[in-house]
């Protein structure tokens, strides 16, 4: 197994500024699989099985708050929204008890026994509890069950019924009142309209696990469920979604994933396999989980961290989620799909807990830094830890590469690079014949490079250029009235040019006499000759499966694919491998596309940095050449075994793919699932192509119905 030092230290990370066990107590009673609850600062466990503590961060005595009036061991528990009053309503098989935690305090300081508001009784067992985000309603899952609460008259406004198994996690949706979200053990997820008590979707079976945790990210508007076996299941909460799936993630193979980077990289040693999940754990004396059970879900926003403390996460894509799992916790990004930092349990000496049956999660605005409270799978022990977000990532995270990489060329080619032919020496051109004007103002001249000159008598100031001819111009003239220019050049004709606008009045062409001894279609034959100038093989002399390089403007830098399933950049002003990209999709990239823009837009210069990539099974993966970093995952399209082309628009603010389902998909750069599904072929959509000419389209819709509509398609273009 990895040691902890090569884990964390290698990056100057520091153990001890990661994670601090804050508080430890044991339970008589076990208290795993029971819900947790943390606020900004408090936590609240059950001890000894009926008893509510509340554990304050900030009290120095460490002293806890006790509430009793539970007669059945405490199963769920809740904090409220709002910070005056905060409020905590926990729930055992007897009861469901609202708390004023403000009250309680006073009432014990005053030496008296704090009592809750009893909300409701002998619901069966409450396996979750959730406050509506303004603290009027709570949702009480008891069996395959949802109660809705009125926390002011503890009446019942509703009771959702549906599921098939008992409701394991329930969310409140935070822009659109009233809408309610639960997973529950039947594999499914649910839509509720809790103010009319009706079903508004349910969607189909996920897995062949229960679902077990819940989280409605609101800024990306997405569903994110967890399961037993460690699958993600993202759905699109948006308006006319219609709760479509956005990706399925498994958590044992990111972690490998993840794993196998930070040891590509050289971030720490070759871990063994023990390390790893697995299914078999031959000749190891160790245990080894087979899955991650995705036991909490929780925000984790790493805006709030300095840019420094982030390694190489750029500031759009650190909208990320905690996952609390029976082995540790993962920051996992939204956008891209990734596992940014992973926490084990067993590689800190310092805590007590190695394998968690139950977990919540909070993070904290103040010092920027995350609760998480823990409860022992095995036991009754239960530990309150304190995590350093930035230091956990910025020790994980790889180093910035060490030069700065980038698609547009800024500096000229150097003197040791192979493109570097040495200065070309200035070509002199001869002036065929040249003549003034009649008062002497102008002076024209034909020159050897098809070009005739006109300047002013003192040659000063830059001459007009009169441009046309196929050879050497021979001879020029000019009229009585120096209106008009006449010129004779070797391709047989004769121009007459206005001086004035420098625009051609008038074309002759001369008859001349074909040489028969002469092959005259050897001159139209072409010339162009090509030498080989460097050879540069990738890393691990693997076979190359991609390549892409612009042409449309000045580069040195030359992307690579290769069957390893590594992108490796090259710089070819030094030379050399700048860079490679280790596990960049799950199978080997089959394409890569560059946003090269197009000769009718202009972009950003930092936009030309962004790449496509995309592999057969594993969708469609966004870089970011300057981080070296993928920014966004696009999977909304099936490709599981042709593969499908890919394309940047002009204007770098869509790209667009082929797909098997006989359908061309567009997706915009700010979102993870797809914005329209173009349809109309008969077979698999092999290659997308945008028109340069439009490069940008003001209403997406017009545009779409545009595509449906017509034969001839105007603004993309796919084959099959």
């Amino acid at each position: 197994m990895e040691n902890p030092q090569d884990i964390f230290s290698s990056n100057g990370g520091c153990l001890i500024d990661i994670v601090i066990e804050k508080y430890l107590v044991e339970s008589k009673e076990s208290v795993s699989h029971v819900q947790l609850a943390c606020s900004m600062q408090d936590c609240a466990f059950p001890l000894d099985g009926t008893e509510l503590c509340i554990w304050n961060t900030e009290d120095p005595s460490h002293q806890l708050l006790i509430l009793r009036g539970h007669h059945q061991p405490i199963t769920a528990m809740a904090f409220g929204n709002k910070v005056n009053p905060l409020l905590i309503c926990s729930a055992s098989l007897d009861y469901v008890i609202m708390w004023n935690l403000e009250e309680c305090r006073e009432k014990v300081l005053q030496g008296l026994v704090p009592r809750g508001t009893v909300m409701g009784s002998l619901l069966g067992k409450v396996l979750c509890l959730q406050l509506s985000p303004d603290d009027h309603v709570v949702a009480v899952c008891a069996g395959n069950k949802i109660f809705m609460l009125d926390i002011e008259t503890q009446a019942v406004q509703a009771k959702l019924h549906g599921h098939l198994g008992p409701v394991t996690a329930v969310e409140f949706c935070p822009w659109r009142a009233g809408i309610l979200i639960s997973v529950s053990e039947d594999r499914g997820f649910k839509v509720w309209d809790h103010c009319t008590g009706s079903l508004i979707y349910s969607s189909s079976v996920l897995s062949a696990y229960p679902l077990l945790s819940l989280f409605i990210d609101a800024e990306s508007r997405q569903l994110v469920t967890g399961c037993a076996d460690g699958q993600l299941w993202i759905f699109s909460l948006m308006d006319g979604h219609h709760y479509r799936r956005v990706a399925r993630v498994d958590l044992r193979k990111k972690t490998e994933t993840f794993s196998t980077r930070r040891v590509k990289s050289g971030l720490c040693s070759q871990p063994e396999e023990s390390h790893l999940p697995s299914t078999s754990a031959l000749g190891k004396g160790e245990q080894v989980e087979v899955t991650f059970p995705v036991l909490r879900l929780a925000p984790c926003d790493l805006s709030l961290i300095p840019n420094s403390a982030c390694g190489c996460l750029s500031s759009e894509n650190t909208q990320c989620v905690w996952i609390g799992s029976s082995v540790g916790l993962f920051v996992f990004n939204l956008a891209n799909l990734e596992v940014e930092a992973a926490l084990y349990y067993k590689d800190f000496q310092s805590l007590s807990i190695l394998l968690a049956g139950s977990c919540a999660l909070r993070n904290r605005t103040a010092d920027r830094k995350a609760l998480c409270l823990l409860a022992s799978l095995f036991g009754g022990k239960i530990a309150v830890l304190e995590i350093n977000p930035a230091a956990l990532v910025r020790a994980q995270q790889c180093h910035s590469v060490g030069q700065s990489l980038s698609v547009p060329a800024s500096f000229c080619v150097l003197p040791t690079s192979p493109l570097y032919l040495g200065i070309a020496k200035e070509k002199s051109t001869k002036a065929a014949s040249q003549q003034r004007c009649g008062d002497g103002q102008w002076l024209a001249c034909g020159l050897a490079n098809h070009l005739s000159l006109v300047f002013d008598a003192s040659l000063t100031g830059t001459p007009a250029v009169f441009s046309g001819h196929d050879g050497a111009v021979n001879a020029v003239c000019w009229s009585q009235d120096r209106r008009w220019l006449l010129s004779a050049a070797q391709d047989g004709t004769l121009r007459v040019w206005s001086a004035r606008g420098a625009e051609l009045a008038l074309l002759l062409l001369l008859k001349y006499h074909i040489d028969t001894c002469k092959d005259e279609i050897k001159r139209y034959k072409q010339k162009s000759k090509s030498k080989l100038i460097c050879r540069l093989s990738m890393t691990g002399a693997v076979d190359m499966t991609s390549l892409s390089a612009v042409n449309d403007f000045y580069s040195h830098i030359v992307l690579t694919a290769g069957r390893n399933r590594t992108v490796e950049v090259f710089d070819l002003n030094a030379g050399c491998s700048a860079a490679v990209i280790a596990e960049a999709h799950s199978r080997p990239v089959h394409q890569i596309c560059q946003n090269k823009g197009s000769s009718f837009t202009t972009q950003q210069p930092q936009a030309y940095n962004l790449f496509l990539t995309t592999a057969i099974g594993d969708g469609m993966r966004l870089w970011d050449l300057r981080t070296l970093r993928c920014e966004r995952h696009f999977e909304g399209h099936p490709t599981r075994g042709y593969p499908c082309g890919i394309a940047f628009s002009p204007c770098g603010r869509f790209a667009a793919c082929g797909a098997e389902d006989r359908h061309a998909y567009v997706y915009e750069m700010g979102s993870s699932t797809y914005s329209h599904r173009l349809a109309g072929h008969t077979d698999t959509v092999t290659g997308v192509a945008f028109n340069p000419s439009a490069p940008q389209v003001h209403s997406l819709a017009e545009w779409v119905g545009r595509l449906c509509c017509t034969q001839v398609l105007h603004y993309i273009f796919v084959s099959v």
